[in-house]
């Protein structure tokens, strides 16, 4: 099966670059803004105008004009800043590297395992995340051969900088795809691949230059990346604010659509599920969803589910169910690939699970028990191509037959970077069949029908959970080394999806000698500290096996594929066993008296004095909320039991938090309900950078106490 659609080129896009193009945008429309940030998510903090990117572009470049062909990292955290560096590499003919700056206490095997496939040259970050960095990044070999620039300090000498022509098979970028520490692949992404995945994007979005566009997403991943790209391709106005502002409350991304009346906004299926769960009835009657014409959902599974719970829960605010624009994607793509019509409603198709097991496509309605309900990622279009590929043979698929998905066309990369054999493999692929290619190999199961690209899984081993890339491999490394009980080498990673959501699972073999002492609660909390540490993942099963009994290759190597089926049919040797609490767990009338108490004791402290400043004006005064320590521990045990959905009695407060298993969405969450209780900003790092609750309650009773000074709140006028 093929999908193939042609279309011409816009005319007014026929620059080679982006640069170019960013440059003919500064020149007519200078004074025009280009970008907006919002720092906690609903503040400005930052404007940039075309003019003034422009200008910022050219400094920075005509520093870096001796680094020219090199590659440049780019540690940036998510602002306007990366934007300028983004830009000025590529003005400079600088081959830029997108990382996101690892936390303080973070190890960097990511991060130097990049500069080193890179051969990075040079470093450019801000003056703050310098200061953090650099005592770490001196004593690491690798990175402090790298000259390192803070841009925020750089000259303005715009005027000395003259762009250069750009050939479309120039690389502009590198973007590594791996969402995991181990040896990271850099996709070569080409001026022409830019030019001509955006132009596609226009296409299915129908963006003019009055699109605004908001976005969460971050700017190092392929997603995030691309959209702000748009912005400069169309000559709109893009919000962006940082994924932990999102993530801490994800009101705040539809209250940024709402304000701005934005065109388009999106993200992975999580992101959608996250607003109807966490923005309340009372948050919603404050939302004006009416301008919103493109909710793209893509980077992982799309549940037809979440989107037609999104559309009842936003209705009232004027979302309407023609909004959702289904795509796909991935990095070695550029970005887009295929996506919806824009002026229709989602399509899906309900088929038979038992069906799909074997790779065949059998219609079911959607009320029978074996209905499996597939949304339609869409068409492609521009002389890009999709074919569904029998991988075995690397013929094209029958009808109604599921095989892995080929694209090809000019948003393809070029390769990975300093990779041919794995170039050759992934995006040197051709049909036996008609001779046709080269195409790339995304990895991805689907079919096509009726012309729609519709997703039904991995061929790979690849785990994708909320829009990240994860190797397994690399996963099963962390956990060979973090109990002796284990077996080394004798491990699977995968994820499973349950209730909507990718979750991923551990399958372990045990030493012989540690089965009849086996403590599975202590091997499952070492296995559970090291993916939260080094991963940042939250396991939802653990399963330790007898010795020997692990699904094998005759050549010994593990088989992934035969250890997810034997989770999901029951049929492994298990010696051991835990698995995540997905159901709501009924905490004892004691902590939701706590809870009650707490809230009643925060309410009493709000004092009003009266002060007679005037016959005919008072001043209310207003004392802030000042927990104790035991108040802060007792709040942080209840909300962490709930999180995880276990008795609070089984929280300890001396536990490492990454005992638990936390990742990033439940942390910085967690973080965003502990400042609206406290009533002030927190830092959505907090749960990196203290290690337990004790230690986390102690700082926070010190902080709230600085934070206690009274305040004229109002003034109130007396009959």
């Amino acid at each position: 099966m093929m999908i193939n659609q042609n279309s011409e080129f816009l005319p007014q896009h026929q620059l080679s670059s982006i640069v170019e193009i960013l440059n003919h945008q500064a020149s007519t429309k200078p004074n025009s803004t280009a970008y907006i940030f919002l720092k906690n998510g609903e503040t400005e903090s930052n404007r940039l105008t075309y003019g003034e990117l422009d200008k910022q572009a050219r400094a920075i470049a005509s520093h870096l004009q001796s680094f020219k062909g090199e590659r440049a990292l780019l540690l940036y955290p998510s602002g306007l800043e990366f934007l300028g560096a983004f830009f000025g590499c590529l003005y400079a003919g600088v081959i830029a590297v997108p990382v996101y700056p690892p936390r303080r206490n973070q190890k960097l095997s990511r991060l130097l395992s990049i500069v080193d496939d890179a051969q990075v040259k040079v470093a450019l970050t801000t003056t703050s995340i310098l200061a953090d960095f650099e005592k770490k990044w001196a004593e690491e070999t690798e990175l402090s051969q790298l000259k390192l620039v803070a841009t925020d300090t750089i000259e303005n000498k715009s005027h000395n900088f003259v762009i250069n022509q750009y050939n479309p098979a120039n690389i502009a970028f590198l973007q590594y795809t791996s969402g995991s520490t181990g040896t990271s692949k850099g996709v070569m992404v080409t001026h022409g691949n830019i030019i001509h995945n955006q132009q596609m994007i226009q296409m299915f979005t129908k963006h003019t230059e009055k699109s605004t566009c908001v976005s969460w997403l971050p700017l190092y991943h392929d997603m995030g990346l691309g959209n702000a790209i748009q912005a400069v391709f169309i000559g709109a106005q893009c919000i962006i604010m940082p994924p932990v502002a999102f993530l801490q409350h994800p009101k705040r991304w539809l209250q940024a659509i709402s304000h701005y009346q934005a065109h388009t906004s999106g993200g992975p299926n999580f992101a959608y599920d996250l607003c109807i769960h966490k923005v309340s009835p009372q948050e919603r009657q404050t939302l004006s969803l009416g301008s919103w014409r493109v909710a793209f959902n893509g980077a992982e599974p799309i549940q037809e589910s979440t989107l037609e719970r999104f559309q009842s829960t936003f209705f009232e605010c004027g979302f309407q169910a023609e909004t959702f624009l289904p795509c796909y994607g991935l990095a070695e793509s550029t970005a887009a690939v295929t996506t919806m019509s824009k002026k229709s409603k989602p399509i899906v198709f309900s088929i038979s699970k038992t069906a799909l097991s074997n790779n065949i496509i059998v219609a079911k309605a959607q009320e029978e028990p074996d209905a499996q309900i597939l949304v339609s990622s869409g068409k492609t279009c521009l002389a890009q191509t999709v074919v569904i590929v029998e991988p075995a043979s690397s013929t094209l698929c029958r009808d109604r037959q599921v095989g892995e998905i080929w694209v090809g066309g000019p948003s393809v990369a070029a390769g990975y970077w300093n990779r041919p054999e794995a170039t050759k493999e992934t995006f040197q692929a051709y049909l036996k069949d008609t001779k046709e290619g080269p195409f790339l190999r995304t990895g991805d199961l689907g079919f096509i029908q009726n012309g729609e690209l519709f997703v039904t899984g991995r061929l790979k081993d690849l785990i994708i959970i909320r829009g990240r890339n994860y190797y397994p491999q690399y996963i099963e490394l962390t956990i060979a080394n973090s109990h002796p009980a284990l077996r080394k080498n004798c491990g699977a990673a995968f994820s499973v999806e349950i209730e909507g959501t990718e979750r991923l699972v551990v399958v372990c073999e045990l030493e012989r000698t540690s089965l009849r002492k086996l403590n599975t609660e202590e091997v499952v909390k070492g296995i559970r500290r090291v993916v939260s540490a080094e991963h940042d993942l939250q396991v939802y099963a653990v399963l330790l096996l007898k010795t020997g009994s692990i699904p094998k290759t005759s050549s010994g190597k593990i088989q992934r594929h035969a250890c997810r089926t034997g989770f999901l049919n029951e049929s492994l040797n298990v010696v051991g066993e835990w698995k995540l609490n997905l159901q709501e767990t009924e905490l004892p009338s004691l902590q939701k008296v706590l809870e009650l108490q707490l809230e009643q004791e925060k309410n009493a402290v709000t004092l009003q004095v009266i002060s007679e400043q005037t016959s005919s004006k008072n001043h209310v005064l207003t004392q802030k909320f000042i927990p104790t320590e035991e108040e802060l521990k007792a709040w942080l045990v209840f909300h962490l039991a709930r999180n995880l959905n276990v008795l609070p009695s089984e929280i300890s407060v001396n536990e490492s938090f990454a005992d638990y298993g936390l990742d990033s969405s439940v942390a910085v969450s967690t973080t965003g309900d502990l400042a609206k209780w406290l009533g002030y900003e927190l830092e959505p790092t907090l749960f990196w950078e203290y290690p337990n609750i004790k230690a986390l309650a102690l700082y926070l009773a010190k902080e709230s106490k600085s934070n206690s000074q009274v305040t004229v709140d109002k003034e109130v006028e007396i009959e």
